[in-house]
């Protein structure tokens, strides 16, 4: 048989080479150590503002602000009201839903910038005698929310996302709430 002249880029395989073993498939959470370096909680703590850091950056609407637990349960009841679809989020789903008669807690945040986008809503919500609290932060209740964007505003429709926490927080809202004192 004829020989074959082979290019110096066609190398042939001979006996000896062996094929490329297959990478390996990382988890996630490898992934990530590898890439990101060390495990350590300090890092983190740099990037993410604490509670009081945002609390510096509310404007002068967030009246009725909720304390650092209230507002973990008020993440967890939007988390949870965003899986059972019940929720209205933004200045315009929040305005629609009261128009159409929706009850349940409103969830503002209070970092918001320029004000006028939300001056409105506080009265709205009174005069619909919807309780409302503030959050600090817009980037975490958009992230509660399930987004990726920042949102403004939430409305959480009705008490069978979790009773006990909506009841907890609609209690609180009550109490800053000057139209429920009787």
């Amino acid at each position: 048989p004829p020989s074959i002249n082979h290019s110096p880029l066609q190398r042939k395989m001979s006996d000896t080479d062996e094929p490329k073993a297959k990478k390996q498939k990382l988890s996630k959470k490898e992934r990530k150590k590898s890439i990101g370096g060390s495990d350590d909680k300090e890092e983190k703590s740099d990037d993410v503002p604490t509670y009081e850091e945002r609390c510096e950056a509310i404007n002068i609407l967030a009246s009725p602000l909720a304390s650092k637990k209230s507002t973990k349960k008020a993440h967890k009841l939007v988390r949870k009201a965003t899986q059972s679809k019940s929720l209205r989020r933004g200045v315009k789903e929040l305005v629609k839903g009261l128009r159409k008669g929706d009850k349940g807690i409103a969830i503002l945040a209070g970092d918001v910038f320029p004000i006028d986008v939300m001056s409105h809503l506080p009265i709205l919500l009174e005069e619909h005698n919807v309780p409302y609290l503030f959050v600090p932060s817009k980037r975490d209740l958009g992230a509660a929310a399930c987004t990726k964007r920042p949102t403004s505003c939430v409305l959480v429709k009705d008490k069978k996302v979790d009773k006990e926490l909506f009841e907890l927080l609609v209690e609180e809202a009550k109490a800053y709430d000057p139209n429920s004192k009787n």
